[in-house]
């Protein structure tokens, strides 16, 4: 019987492997939020009622799947990630805190958070409140929304280095910290390594307002920034520019200290797709995107094994042959509900260039809103698809989302056992 690790990389080379491969938790966009991760840690039987889960990723609340979990689900993945946040403070030392419904979770200690009279929640970047709120997590809410902070733009006095401000060289703690990590879960599992890696990812808009920087200079408004493909594409490309050569730089210090010990590296996280299509024309993509992602990810093949993971949300499919030529190897989250996403299509057509990491079930609808047995069929019928011949690593489309129906959860999990039994 092969080991995780094993597992994922016969997927990722297009060779089915001996079982379904699983992941959850291996990535920030294939995680389950905390509350839904208490949620099954209790039906499982994992803790007493009322243990605290940590929270991983404090932007989108996403819960950490330890080892008892892992084992419990059948997941075949482990992250690596830095100390810090999207709010910029370390994940170091944690407290205990509480989301609005009640549920125990435990938050980093500078996780600073303050009640608008209304019940709305801000959050703080570094944890200062002393400088202007970076997030927002409406009154009954389960996640934060960054808060645009955009000082007025002087359009003769453009500098590309302000968009670049929080990207440099990887310090040396960090950089000691990571290589412990990876070490650590290298020895100590069998499981695949998933790699997240800050400055990767060109023109991600969940990064643009910085929520992370105490006072973003450059251009931080989002509808500015989409505005700035279009109007300002040399001061877009100046900017990719600079991030590609110190992402360059990065990665070959991390991969001296770490070796092939990766598995998966994701080097996309920018979403180019809505529900009905892409965000941008196949030769804007070509012109501002293609260029840069394909500088990582080819210094990537060229110097590593390890496999590069592009997270993009929505209807991709005109997009297709250039992510290929921009050379990603792996697909994730595979929204089939998008425009032109059908999976039948996408495996028969991209099935022997891109590895397929998602697209097990729908989270806007099935999922949070659909029987078991309409969960349970849904799952069957992507597993079977996508997974004939190798190359699909089974997730959910997107993290799953607080308020999801456990029954429904534990129906997908109960599928995925079948198959991998």
């Amino acid at each position: 019987m092969s080991t995780p690790r094993d597992r994922i990389a016969t997927a990722c080379a297009h060779r089915e492997p001996d079982k379904l491969p699983v992941d959850f938790g291996g990535g920030f966009q294939t995680g389950i939020h905390v509350s839904i991760v208490y949620q099954l840690r209790q039906a499982l039987g994992l803790d007493k009622p009322g243990t605290p889960v940590k929270i991983v990723e404090v932007y989108q609340m996403l819960g950490e799947i330890t080892d008892d979990l892992r084992q419990a689900l059948g997941i075949d993945t482990i992250p690596v990630y830095g100390s810090g946040t999207m709010f910029g403070y370390p994940a170091a030392a944690f407290k205990e805190w509480q989301l609005h419904d009640g549920t125990p979770v435990l938050v980093p200690v500078d996780f600073n958070t303050v009640y608008d009279p209304n019940g709305d929640l801000r959050q703080y970047p570094g944890g200062d409140t002393h400088a202007p709120a970076s997030g927002l997590m409406p009154k009954g809410g389960y996640f934060f929304d960054a808060i645009i902070r955009q000082s007025p733009i002087d359009e003769d006095n453009l500098n590309p280095a302000d968009n670049t401000e929080e990207f440099g060289p990887l310090a040396d703690d960090e950089l000691e910290l990571q290589t412990q990590r990876v070490g650590a879960a290298h020895r100590n599992t069998d499981r695949a390594l998933f790699l997240t890696f800050g400055g990767l990812s060109f023109g991600d808009i969940g990064l643009v307002p910085a929520p992370f920087l105490k006072h973003p200079k450059g251009i931080r408004d989002i509808e500015e920034w989409y505005v700035s493909t279009v109007s300002r594409k040399d001061y877009v490309k100046a900017v990719f520019e600079r991030q590609a050569e110190i992402a360059v730089e990065n990665l070959a210090r991390f991969h001296e200290a770490v070796g092939d010990a990766i598995t998966v590296i994701q080097t996309n996280g920018t979403d180019f797709g809505t529900q009905h299509g892409p965000f941008c024309s196949v030769e804007a993509y070509r012109e501002l995107f293609l260029p840069y992602q394909r500088q990582v990810n080819g210094w990537i093949h060229a110097h590593t094994k390890w496999k590069t993971f592009m997270h993009c949300c929505g209807g991709i499919a005109p997009l297709l042959d250039a992510i290929v030529e921009a050379e990603f190897d792996i697909l994730n989250p595979v929204q089939c509900s998008a425009a032109g996403m059908d999976p039948r299509w996408l495996k028969e057509n991209y099935g022997d260039e891109l590895v397929f990491w998602g697209g097990g079930v729908d989270t806007q609808k099935t999922l949070p809103f659909g029987t078991p047995q309409q969960v349970r069929d849904e799952v069957r019928h992507r597993i079977d698809v996508f997974g004939a011949g190798g190359g699909f690593v089974f997730c959910s489309i997107h993290n799953v989302q607080a308020r999801t129906p456990l029954k429904n959860l534990l129906a997908m999990f109960e599928v995925v056992k079948e198959y991998r039994a």
